[in-house]
Parts: structure tokens; sequence; C-alpha cells
């Protein structure tokens, strides 16, 4: 079989086992857990066999055109260059972790059919996005991500917080792409093509028109999809769901989407110095932000997520100073180490027996109950916090370097200011990851919380992925002297002078944020759980699920309370109580948007119910009661006929002697 034939069928394989899992996985139960898992393994395995026929060589192009469309035809086209075929292959690795660890975490949920067909219909749309040499087949997958990202995040629909995630984050990335598809369509109309080697090549020879423009609508979609400030807001909500939802969407699908599709069409980027800028401040106020937030977090799923923003804005960044290769190697190392945070913060839920929202300040005696964990949650830190030799070292210091590469004018791409500003938040960054890691890591597992009730060992299945996915957080970074060919043949080996800065600050965040814990710690009494009730033994989800429905009754009032434990409160001080809620933003956007929509719906209902529908009944009944003085003319009668014919003919002849003698005395 040719690549081109073989690439076809990772996206076509999970989109099969979607649609059988759903089509026979009620009739025949025992299918359901090898259609979730075997397709998607078997795409990840195709996809390795496409990467190591591309070999970071030339790239593959394959077209057929879909349907006539006018002047700018649609095509199925496949584009597989290094970038691309590696990103297939994190997305097949973490897409099978995800579903095999799910069939344990999951096991006793009455749901898991149709949640294992969306994971895979998921992974498909991923993939085609990955492999879509055309914008629009691009597009199919960017919407379905969207729709299935709604569906799984809602999974416990029960819940208020559920219901209420899967709608901001669905509503939250339409307005994104609202200005992205209108972007899509001016950039077709200005290079006369939808195919994406077609935009590269107009836009390399400046035959785009409005370069500026349409960078700044596409940035718009990408700032939704990847959750980049201001559209950020959606992913630390998202949460509410399943914590496998939240490993696949946070490493390998949907918020790393929007910076794909940016280093596919970089050239275009590259176009307008002010998109680019406009790109380095997105990523600058994305990653101290969200460093700041993750730091005042008190559950251990919101801290992760509010992480993966700041690291998105890592790659934002290396974007803005025009180094995809870059950007593409931390989107590898950082999905590979953030899949296994938050599977590893799974096995956490589970053997702390809370919620999905767990709070780190009441967790007690995890790390010699969940070694596996421990160990391998302890390696994705270590990873996230960029401390060599592990994965995040080598992918960060990439960015760190290409920012200051661009800082000191060796750049054609992108102007000096992008490059200063993404280097200066990226070093702030990396102090503010190191912090909120080994903030995360004393609290969750050298916590002084009371012990949890026990809920049973962890399923096999779920331990194993874990050191799965810890082989490449520690390892993958060692691969990048070899992955030039890959990343457009760049070296990516660490420059000296941001590799010291990186690991210092990051040295410095880490023993900083523990001498403040230990000097907290001195302080503060043991911390009980508070009124922790014991589930019975069972999977994590159906845990999971039963305590996010009792969260807001059991845990509402203790975990707002002021921990004195917390090293977060003394580093962040008065900025503490902002960074917890975000820095105000959903009240922000509740003030400017929510309430005057709110407003202006209630003016129309009342112009409706008051004004409209006024005029209509009126309208009805004017000829209602015109219709009853006619009814009562027509009785049938005859007596009545002839008075009336009677009367009427007195009036005529009184009328008439009336006419004649004004008519004579005139």
């Amino acid at each position: 079989m040719t690549t081109t034939t073989l690439a076809v069928l990772v996206p076509l394989l999970p989109f099969l086992g979607a649609a059988a899992g759903l089509l026979l996985g009620r009739r025949v139960p025992g299918l359901v857990r090898p259609l979730a898992v075997l397709p998607t393994f078997a795409a990840f395995v195709l996809a390795v066999v496409v990467a190591v026929d591309q070999g970071g060589g030339k790239a593959i192009d394959a077209a057929t055109r879909l349907t006539p469309t006018g002047s700018v035809p649609i095509e199925l086209a496949l584009h597989l260059d290094g970038f691309a075929v590696l990103v297939a292959v994190l997305v097949g690795l973490v897409a099978t972790c995800v579903q095999l660890y799910s069939t344990g975490y999951l096991r006793d949920d009455p749901r898991y059919t149709s949640y294992a067909a969306l994971v895979s219909l998921f992974t498909s749309a991923m993939l085609l996005v990955v492999y879509s040499g055309d914008l629009m087949v691009l597009l199919v997958g960017w919407e379905v991500m969207g729709i299935c990202s709604y569906f799984l995040v809602g999974h416990y629909w029960e819940t208020p917080e559920a219901r209420a995630a899967s709608l901001k984050a669905f509503l939250v990335t339409k307005l994104g792409d609202v200005p992205f598809l209108i972007g899509l369509f001016a950039l077709a109309t200005d290079a006369g093509t939808f195919r994406i080697t077609g935009v590269v090549q107009a836009a390399l020879t400046g035959g785009i028109g409005h370069p500026t423009l349409i960078a700044l609508l596409l940035l718009a979609g990408v700032a939704g999809k990847s959750a980049q400030f201001p559209l950020h807001t959606w992913l630390p909500d998202a949460m509410a769901g399943p914590t496998p939802v939240s490993a696949l969407i946070h490493a390998a699908t949907m918020v790393a989407a929007g910076i794909y599709f940016v280093a596919r069409l970089l050239p275009l980027f590259a176009a307008s110095a002010a998109a680019m800028t406009v790109l380095a401040v997105m990523a600058a106020i994305t990653m101290v932000g969200s460093g700041l937030a993750a730091l005042a977090q008190d559950d251990i799923k919101r801290v992760l997520a509010y992480s993966t923003i700041g690291q998105l804005g890592y790659l934002s960044g290396a974007l803005a100073v025009g180094d995809r290769g870059a950007a593409v190697f931390h989107l590898l190392s950082h999905g590979a180490f953030k899949a296994l945070l938050f599977l590893a913060a799974g096995v956490v839920i589970h053997a702390a027996g809370t919620n999905s929202l767990t709070a780190m300040s009441r967790m007690g005696g995890l790390a010699k109950r969940i070694p596996d964990a421990y160990w391998t949650m302890t390696v994705a830190l270590l990873a996230l916090a960029a401390i060599p030799p592990f994965a995040g070292f080598f992918s960060k210091e990439a960015v760190l370097s290409a920012a200051e590469h661009t800082a000191l004018g060796e750049s054609q791409v992108a102007p000096a200011g992008a490059g200063w500003t993404v280097l200066i938040a990226g070093l702030v960054t990396a102090l503010l990851t190191a912090a909120y890691a080994m903030r995360l890591w004393l609290l969750a597992f050298r916590g002084r919380g009371a012990d949890a009730p026990a809920h049973g060992k962890q399923p096999v299945v779920m331990n194993a992925v874990l050191w799965v996915l810890a082989i490449p957080s520690i390892g993958f970074g060692l691969t990048a002297g070899y992955l030039g060919d890959w990343f457009d043949g760049r070296a990516l080996t660490p420059a000296v002078t941001t590799a010291v800065l990186s690991t210092g600050v990051a040295l410095v965040g880490g023993l900083v944020t523990y001498a403040a814990w230990r000097h907290t710690s001195a302080l503060a009494p043991r911390t009980p759980m508070g009124a922790v009730a014991a589930h019975p033994e069972g999977d994590g989800g159906q845990v999971e699920e039963e305590a996010i429905a009792s969260h807001t009754e059991v845990y509402g009032s203790i975990a707002s309370a002021p921990d004195p434990a917390d090293p977060g409160r003394l580093l962040l001080g008065p900025l503490h109580r902002h960074a917890a809620t975000g820095f105000h933003l959903d009240a922000v956007y509740s003030a400017l948007f929510v309430r005057p929509v709110l407003a202006a719906a209630g003016l129309v209902r009342f112009l409706d119910r008051e004004v409209v529908e006024t005029y209509v009944r009126g309208a009805s009944a004017a000829p209602n009661w015109l219709g009853r003085a006619v009814r009562r003319a027509q009785n049938g009668n005859v007596q009545s006929y002839l008075s009336a014919l009677l009367a009427g003919s007195l009036v005529l002849a009184a009328a008439v002697v009336v006419v004649a003698n004004v008519t004579a005395g005139s």
C-alpha cells in the first residue's frame, strides 16, 4: 500500500470505530471496548508507518476534486510533511492511551458506549486536521472537534457544572470561529485556492492582498480553539468532564489544533508584522496570566488546565518569533507529559475519593497509596518545569532560544519587539511554572490533609498507561539532535544562554515555593478534609460522577476557606484572590456581553408580549366584534327583518323630507 493510502486510513479507522461502536455497542456490549481501542491503536501504528515512510524528507501531496464549486475549488487533499506526520503520531499515541485508560476509569459508566465513540470521533477529526491539505476539509475536522468537546465535557450532564462547562466551551470557541470562517473565505479569495500549499506560495510571493486583516481574523479562531487570551476562559471550566477527556483535549486534540493551524500557515502570518506582534503580545499575556492563576488554584485539574494555557502560550510565542520547528517540538513534548499529568491526576482523584474538582489542600497520605501515579506524575511535573534532562527542558529551551535570536535581530521573519516580548514573558513563566508544579507536588503528595477513605486499587491498565507516557516524558527531548529533518532542518539543541537562564529561574521558582511551604506548614495545624463522604469501591469515573453532584453541598464552604499551609497564598499575597478567579475575566465578560444580551432579550420579550401581541389581539378582536354585530342581524326571524325594513324606510323618508325642506328654504 502506498503512503497516501495508509495516510487516508489513519483518520478513517477511528471514524469507522466510532460509527461501529454507536451502531453495535448496545446490541453487543462485548464489542464496545475492542471497537474503542483497536481502531485507534491501528491508526497509531499506521501513523508511525507513514512517519517512517515520509522520513522528514520532501512533503507528500495528493488531492482529488470533491465537487465543482465555482472559481475556488474544494479538494480532498493530503499534505504530509515532517510536522504533520509527527503530530499524527502524537495524536494516535495519546488517543490510544486515553481509550485504554478509560476502559478501567469508566468501566461501570452507563454511557461508556457513547463516550468511547465520541473519543474515537474526536481523534478522527484531529487526524483529519493534521493530514488535510485543503482548508475547507480542515474546517470540517475543526468543527467536528468542537461538537465532540461539547458532548464529552458535558458527559456528566446531570450536574449543573458539566452542563454549564460544555455550553461555555461551545459558545466561546464558536465566538472565535465566526471571524475564523470569514478569514478563511477572504484568504481563499485572495489566494484563489483553498489548498494550503497554494496559500503558502501566495503568501511567500506577496499574492495575499490583505495579510494583516486575514491573519487577525484567523487568530480569533485560533485564540478560541487553543484557549489563548482573551478566549481562554472555557478551558478551566471544562475540567467538569471526565479526566481522560481532559487529557485528550489538553494533550493532542482541540487546543493543539489552533497552534498547528498557525504553524501550517506561518508564512501568511509572517507577511504581517502587525499580526506577529499581536500574536506575541497575546502569547505573553497568556503565559504570565495563566502562570499566576495556576499558582492560586486549589483544584488539581484547574492547576493543570491553567498550565496547559501557559504552555500553549509558549507555542504561540514560538510562532510569533517565526520558528514553527520549536513550536511543533514543544507541542509534541507537551502532549506527552500533559497527557501523563491528567491521567495521573485521575488516579489521584480516585485515591482521594473526592471529585473531579479535588482540593489539593485537603489531600494526605497519597504518595504511599498510589506509587505509580506518584512517580510518573513527579516525572511529568519535572518535564513541565523544564528541568533537564526531561523532555520539557529541551522543547521549552528551543522556544526561548528562538525568541532570543529574534530579539537580537537575527530573524528576518518577525520583528525584534516580538522576540523580546516572548523571551521576557517566557522566562517569567518558567519561574511561575516551576513554582506551581512544586506546589502541586507538595500539596498532592506531601500535604497535611486527613487521609481520604480507601476506594480499592486502580485497574492495572490505568497504571500501565502512566508508565507508557512516562517514557517520552523522560526521553523525547534527547531526540532533539536527530529530528532536524522533520523540523525544516533546524537544529533543536539547547543554547547556553537561554538554557542557563531558564533552568536557573525554574530552580529558583521551585526552591522558593518549597521554602514557603515549609514556612506555612510549620505554622499551620493539620487540615481536616471536612465532610468527605466515603464512596463504595468502584472505578474512578463513577466516584467522580457521584462526587461532582455533591460538590456544592459538601465542599462549597470549605473549598473557599483560606488554608494557611498553602504556599501560593504566601507567594502571591494580595494578588491571590484575583488570580484564583482568573483575574475576574468571567465577571468582565458577564458585564460586557452577557448582561447586555440578557437585557436586550428582556426588551425584545417585552416588546413581543406587550406591543406585538397587543396589536395582534386587537387586530383579531375588531373583526370578532363586527362579526358578532352582523350575526345578530342574521337571526332568521322574518318579523325582525320586516321591522328593520320598515324602520329603515321611515329613516330614509325622514331624511328625504329634511333634505327637501333645506333645499326649498335655500
